[in-house]
């Protein structure tokens, strides 16, 4: 072991290098900082309170920190709700109102009037982490009542790990009658009539799999109050240990759906299960769909029998995505037995999809979402033939989530809408009129933002290929060039969509470009586009961010020297790729909760699930990719790397620090440049949920670090 002694711009903490190398597929490949790994040992801590010195001396002398913070706490400060579920007599749903840290789960009771939104009950809170938790270290990471909305399962998890326990509330009394149920993160509920039992999904005890404490998921079936050792074996034994599964019931609880997916892969098992024709412990799962190369989601209306249809949103015979009809009694023949509904596009992803039926409505109604070059667009269709019967006009360019139909007989659907400028909103959708109204129990105080303009550009990547982007800038034309900041994801087949984020108003309101791509990797142009940018071809994806920098350039958004980068997670990935392969492009870059050891990912986090995204180092030839394009085993001494703030959480189960550790001992052995290398360690946070006073935190942390290194005034400051 030997100490790195060699000058440097930045006096940084020495960090020890091991002549650690393994050969990997006859590869010799250096790994200096593998004892950075482990976070318990006593050199890594006495190593990460000396970066965190380091990090917090250097950020004293960012100037306007404070007004960046006071800038992103302001555009925070709306209030947030989701769409209600209504179970029962009573409707949920999570609120977050203006400066609030977490949100928390109100009930309120539904008046004679089936309309979720009428009433004179404003609701109760009925949790509140907040009051669990004075700290604000404990999230609610996912919630179901029951179908009669008497009780309700509800997870929380502690200093981000998103290692839930479950427990169960008598809604009435708010008394806790059940649980706490562990090994259970984000599981999907899918409660029985009754509220006497549930299904849902719970890891293996971990003293049967050393090592694999984030894997071999299994269903269960529990019953209320008794101990979760005694739940019944529903699914799962014999398959791969990093499959995912998830269950859902129809609102009459006569049917049970389990989806299984191999770790992330999009890549779907699909069963079905009358509950009616067998014990609720053994149900007779009928095969949907097995070892077909297609994502595919279930759609049950309540009171489905054997010969009525269900519905499947599928990329089955449709590159982006189409909805089939089958009976349950056909569903064992598999893709054959579906009949198309709502046809594919060609210019369109079909993104959800809700069926909304009921007394008053002629015929079951299919609200189709669909994004057209990533801005969103939703359609309405008569269910027994696919005719489209209306198009919803929506408040903008935008996102629609969170997709929820109204209960059993209800001709209502609800989902949220944002773009850039719009804060989250709850629109209602009423199937007798096809019309959306705003959601009254939703945000309250969610005003639009001003100061920002939205553009999407078009620009060809290295292959030629069109690649669009949202450019947002005071104008919203390129009159001048400024400070710009991109940032992009590129993976998992997630889509970049135009979303309410503080940190880009924040930044655009002080003059500033930001940028935001949808790269190949992504979902922005439908299952194609994601394997277009994963595996194999990964370098598309760096190669598309790269083209986004060099438009912004070459169209006058901003010049030489002005071009940060931002990225988390995935993204970070992307970023880290960035300022190794092109260093010269940029002048900052910020990396957050960022996977940068390709080689082995898959030794920790979740790394072991995004082997069907990235590949596996087990195998040669993606060995070869990996180590290709693996941001740490790129860095090279003395080279000028831009200015990097690596930000990582103690709590991340995902991405492991370990990556920002590795990387930031490597960038700052070797930089020549005059920027500093930096590491930003977050203790009591996760991968992503986190109270507001730190998400605010974060934000401005991130956007000061750039704006200094890039020549933007922080907000209400004189020019730098």
């Amino acid at each position: 072991m030997n100490s790195d002694t060699r000058p440097a711009p930045h006096e940084y903490p020495r960090t020890a290098r091991q002549d650690v190398v393994d050969e990997v597929h006859g590869v010799p490949v250096p790994d200096p900082y593998r004892w950075l790994e482990d976070a318990k040992a006593d050199a890594v801590i006495r190593w990460d309170a000396e970066q965190e010195a380091f990090y917090t001396a250097d950020r004293a002398t960012w100037p306007g920190r404070e007004r960046w913070e006071a800038e992103v706490a302001a555009l925070t400060a709306v209030d947030r709700a989701t769409p209600p579920r209504v179970c029962g007599g009573r409707v949920f749903w999570l609120r977050q109102d203006a400066g609030q840290e977490h949100p928390v789960l109100m009930v309120a009771e539904r008046g004679a009037d089936t309309e979720a939104d009428t009433g004179a009950d404003t609701g109760r809170v009925l949790l509140d982490t907040q009051a669990l938790d004075p700290s604000g270290r404990t999230a609610l990471d996912a919630w179901q009542p029951s179908l009669e909305g008497d009780l309700l399962a509800f997870q929380i998890s502690r200093d981000g790990t998103e290692d839930s326990r479950l427990h169960v509330i008598d809604v009435a009394t708010g008394k806790v009658v059940d649980g706490p149920v562990d090994r259970v993160r984000r599981s999907s509920v899918a409660w029985l009539p009754g509220g006497e039992a549930f299904y849902y999904v719970r890891r293996l005890d971990p003293r049967l799999n050393p090592g694999e404490e984030q894997y071999h998921r299994r269903v269960w079936l529990h019953r209320v109050g008794t101990a979760p050792g005694t739940d019944a074996l529903v699914f799962g034994e014999g398959r791969d240990r990093t499959q995912f599964y998830s269950v859902s019931g129809s609102a009459d609880g006569r049917w049970l759906g389990i989806r299984a997916t191999l770790g992330t892969g999009r890549r779907t098992d699909l069963y079905l299960a009358d509950l009616t024709a067998g014990p609720l412990e053994r149900p007779l799962l009928v095969p949907v769909q097995e070892n077909i190369p297609a994502a595919t989601h279930l759609h049950v209306a309540p009171g489905t029998g054997p010969q009525d249809p269900v519905w499947l949103r599928t990329d089955h015979g449709a590159a982006r995505g189409h909805v089939v009809a089958c009976p349950p009694d056909a569903l064992h023949r598999g893709p054959e037995a579906w009949r198309e509904v709502v046809a594919g596009r060609p210019d369109a992803v079909l993104t959800h999809f809700a069926v909304v039926s009921g007394p008053e409505l002629d015929h079951p109604l299919g609200l189709a979402a669909w994004t057209r070059h990533t801005v969103a667009e939703v359609t309405v269709h008569d269910l027994t033939d696919g005719r489209q019967v209306a198009s919803v006009p929506l408040p903008g360019s935008g996102t629609v989530d969170g997709f929820a139909p109204g209960p059993a007989g209800s001709h209502e659907a609800w989902f949220t809408y944002t773009d850039f400028q719009t804060p989250t909103r709850v629109l209602r959708f009423d199937g007798r009129t096809c019309r959306v109204t705003r959601w009254e129990r939703g945000a309250r105080h969610a005003p639009e933002a001003e100061g920002a303009v939205t553009r999407q550009v078009a620009f060809p990547s290295r292959d030629g290929t069109t690649v669009r982007m949202f450019v947002i800038s005071p104008t919203g034309r390129p009159d001048v060039p400024r400070p710009a900041l991109l940032t992009g994801y590129g993976g998992f087949g997630q889509v970049m969509s135009p979303r309410y984020r503080p940190q880009v108003l924040a930044w655009v309101r002080a003059g500033g470009v930001f940028a935001w791509a949808g790269l190949r990797g992504g979902g922005e142009e439908g299952e194609e586009w994601h394997l277009a940018g994963s595996g194999a071809s990964k370098q598309n994806t760096f190669d598309d961010f790269a083209a986004a920098s060099d438009h912004l350039l070459a169209a006058g958004w901003t010049e030489e020297g002005r071009v940060a980068v931002m990225g988390s997670s995935n993204g970070g990935l992307l970023v880290g790729a960035a300022l190794t392969q092109e260093p010269e492009k940029y002048a900052a870059a910020v990396c957050r909760v960022p996977l940068l050891d390709m080689v082995r990912f898959e030794a920790s986090g979740l790394g072991p699930s995004w082997v069907p995204e990235y590949g596996s180092v087990r195998d040669p030839a993606q060995a070869r990719t990996l180590l290709g394009y693996s941001p740490y085993h790129r860095v090279t001494p003395g080279v000028s790397y831009p200015a990097v703030l690596l930000a990582a959480s103690d709590g991340d189960t995902r991405t492991d620090p370990l990556h920002a550790r590795k990387m930031c001992a490597a960038l700052q052995h070797a930089t020549s440049g005059a920027g500093p290398v930096l590491l930003r360690l977050e203790r009591g946070a996760g991968h992503g949920v986190r109270a507001l006073s730190r998400v605010v935190a974060l934000e401005a942390e991130c956007l000061a670090f750039l704006a200094g290194q890039v020549g933007l005034r922080a907000p209400g400051g004189a020019a730098q």
